[in-house]
């Protein structure tokens, strides 16, 4: 296994510090300072200069405006928007756009990719299904009244962004149980947004369709359309989840590293070493399987087991990584981790929203069984 990047990918990573390294995480709106949503908007300064650096492109081929780089250069730049606490959409936007190019018809993808790659559009996709534990596509029905217009009913939990999309990615079941994916105007006629907050303090929507219209080329009928979207949202949070795990770690450290107790850097305890090298063990491990993961979504290339293996596997070692290295950051920094003038207790709250977003690691161990028990290996 090559784990060696590009030089296109890792162009894109370098842009992405560039552009990051603007943002002040102790900045980041803090949900222990504000009652209700920490914002009424996503940072659009910053949305402006990813578009203005191709960075919301990166996916999209050379006719829509794009580089055409793969889901593996989307991961190094979610990687570093988490170490900042970006509030952006651009996991979301990137994936639904690159499942849109990679499934959708021409009138679709010729109407969304451009504008979309200028940062123009925002989308948004709704993952979560209705109760945040069953399939999302089982949450919405979707039925062909006619040939002309699809009819959407269902309600979604939980929708990033979806106040401020101007499309959101609906998956659904028709009536012999398919999966397809509707791209939907937040404004149609028969949606209704409910409010939401998360852990992090972001603003999120429960989506409820009632009867809602949708055109033929709205309408993405390739069963794995939405498969391979789930898998690329699953992915990118895995990034974001080691992005902000390295970030909590290099705090962790300099902080011990200037903190004494009995006339010596608590970094030189060793009850401090081991544990931080445990969370670097951590992080590592996040790492190789998240690689893995991307690798295989960006080739397609085959293994002993499925594609969705390898996210269960990078799912398991997120999940609890990022609520290990957290949690021994609070640990080793004391009181000071709670201080509200500290950029910590944002980075923890948003290690917790990723962590229940992931899902508890041992439902993805579940899962892994299950396709072991599936896929013997020889």
């Amino acid at each position: 296994m090559d784990f060696t990047f590009t030089e296109e990918q890792q162009a894109a990573a370098e842009a992405a510090r560039a552009v990051f390294a603007g943002v002040a995480p102790d900045a980041v709106p803090s949900p222990a300072l504000t009652t209700g949503a920490v914002a009424a908007d996503f940072d659009r300064p910053l949305w402006a200069k990813l578009a203005a650096a191709d960075l919301l492109s990166l996916l999209l081929t050379e006719e829509h405006g794009g580089a055409g780089l793969d889901p593996l250069a989307l991961c190094l730049v979610l990687r570093e928007s988490a170490k900042v606490l970006a509030r952006v959409p651009l996991l979301e936007t990137s994936a639904v756009a690159l499942a849109v190019q990679r499934y959708g018809d021409k009138d679709l993808t010729g109407d969304i990719l451009p504008r979309t790659g200028r940062g123009e559009l925002v989308l948004t996709a709704a993952a979560h299904g209705r109760t945040g534990h069953d399939p999302a596509q089982l949450a919405v029905t979707a039925r062909q009244s006619d040939t002309s217009s699809w009819t959407l009913n269902g309600v979604q939990t939980a929708v990033p962004w979806a106040q401020h999309a101007d499309l959101i990615a609906i998956p659904a079941h028709t009536g012999d149980g398919r999966a397809v994916l509707a791209l939907i105007p937040r404004d149609r006629t028969g949606v209704t947004l409910s409010d939401q907050i998360s852990t992090s303090g972001e603003l999120l929507a429960e989506v409820h369709l009632d009867a809602v219209r949708a055109a033929p080329h709205e309408v993405i009928t390739d069963p794995a359309a939405w498969e391979w979207l789930h898998a690329l949202l699953t992915t990118g949070t895995c990034a974001q989840a080691l992005g902000l795990g390295e970030r909590v770690l290099d705090m962790s450290a300099a902080y011990t590293s200037q903190r004494e107790q009995f006339g010596h850097p608590v970094a030189t305890f060793q009850a401090v070493a081991v544990q931080t090298a445990d969370r670097y063990i951590d992080l590592r491990a996040m790492e190789a399987t998240l690689w893995q993961a991307a690798w295989r979504l960006s080739t397609g290339a085959e293994g002993a087991l499925p594609l969705a293996a390898d996210i269960a596997v990078a799912k398991i070692w997120a999940s609890d990584g990022v609520r290990r290295t957290v949690q021994t950051a609070q640990h080793l920094h004391g009181g000071f981790g709670a201080d509200t003038d500290y950029p910590l207790h944002r980075y923890h709250a948003w290690a917790k929203q990723l962590e229940l977003s992931l899902g508890p690691a041992a439902a993805h161990e579940e899962t892994l069984g299950d396709l072991l028990a599936a896929h013997p290996l020889a």
